[in-house]
């Protein structure tokens, strides 16, 4: 299988949203990863480190239809689905569609809302369908939710519930960038002209052949093996009360294989594992009383060195 479309597009996805988002490259890859899997992101970061312009320079970079949705406490479930209204003129009532359907949504401080809000985007995130009064309509393809979140306000916000959380397929931070970096980003012209500059660099048709192609991605039994491994281990382990769900199981699996095909190879590594693995699956363990959230992810890291990886047996 040639995969060579994988690398083309991830050099043109990089190079648009990188003039946007300055020294970010293994997040954006990370964000596009998610996408060709037909999944969701959470980014997680505090305020003014450019995940709302992340997410509006990749929307413009794949293309298609894009919402933005500010979360805030009074938001409706109705806002986001749509409702059915009384058309005087015909005497028959009519459905005017919300902003979920589009092809990307950007769900703006998504932990603002009330958990009856969060819970409307369920079905919509999960089954790519939204049911309002009774009658199921589907979601345009592609579809994806990205939502960004602040870990430091607690005031006036909405923990999102673990239904939830294991709903997103990553969950990603962005950090400060370096001096030099920042440097250059402060003295150049306003971010979001530079955005709104940005041109689609992907055809539909390439994302739905990306997509068809991520099965024929190889993952040997012994590589399989290893993610299984790795997941009970989050399971068995006594720091975590809650280990790792089948579904994130199914997303490391799919996380490896776009990974894979992306640095240029039609089978998986265990390197491919281990580079996803905390992205994937640290929003899905939850911690004991005594651990913080922010050190879930350094206790999976050193769990990942404590499993053995295969040595895989290239043929040439």
């Amino acid at each position: 299988m040639d995969v060579s479309l994988f690398t083309s597009c991830k050099e043109r996805v990089l190079k648009n949203c990188s003039k946007v988002i300055v020294g970010k490259d293994d997040t954006i890859n990370l964000v596009f990863t998610c996408f060709l899997c037909s999944s969701h992101v959470l980014l997680e970061d505090v305020p003014g480190t450019g995940k709302t312009m992340l997410l509006r320079a990749f929307s413009k970079t794949i293309g298609g239809k894009f919402k933005r949705i500010q979360f805030t406490p009074d938001l409706l479930p109705s806002d986001l689905t749509g409702i059915n209204f009384y058309n005087q003129k015909t005497g028959e009532f009519q459905f005017r569609e919300g902003p979920l359907f589009s092809n990307i949504i950007l769900a703006d401080e998504i932990n603002r809302a009330t958990p009856r809000t969060q819970s409307s985007l369920l079905e919509a995130m999960e089954e790519h369908q939204i049911s309002v009064d009774g009658v199921t309509t589907p979601m345009e393809e592609p579809f994806m939710v990205m939502a960004t979140q602040n870990p430091l306000e607690s005031y006036g916000t909405f923990p999102l519930p673990e239904a939830q959380i294991d709903r997103f397929f990553m969950k990603l931070k962005l950090g400060y960038m370096t001096r030099e970096q920042e440097l250059s980003v402060i003295s150049r012209p306003s971010t979001s002209q530079i955005v709104e500059t940005l041109e689609c660099v992907i055809s539909l048709d390439e994302i739905k052949q990306l997509k068809e192609m991520i099965p024929q991605i190889t993952v040997s039994d012994d590589v399989a093996g290893y993610i299984m491994d790795i997941v009970e281990h989050t399971r068995s382990e006594g720091m975590f009360t809650l280990g790792v769900s089948t579904r994130g199981a199914i997303a490391l699996y799919k996380a490896a294989q776009v990974t894979a095909a992306l640095n240029g190879r039609d089978y998986v590594l265990p390197e491919d594992v281990r580079y996803v693995a905390p992205h994937v699956l640290c929003h899905r363990i939850a911690a004991g009383s005594t651990i913080r959230s922010g050190d879930v992810e350094n206790y999976l890291n050193h769990l990942l060195t404590q499993i053995p990886a295969p040595l895989e047996q290239i043929q040439a």
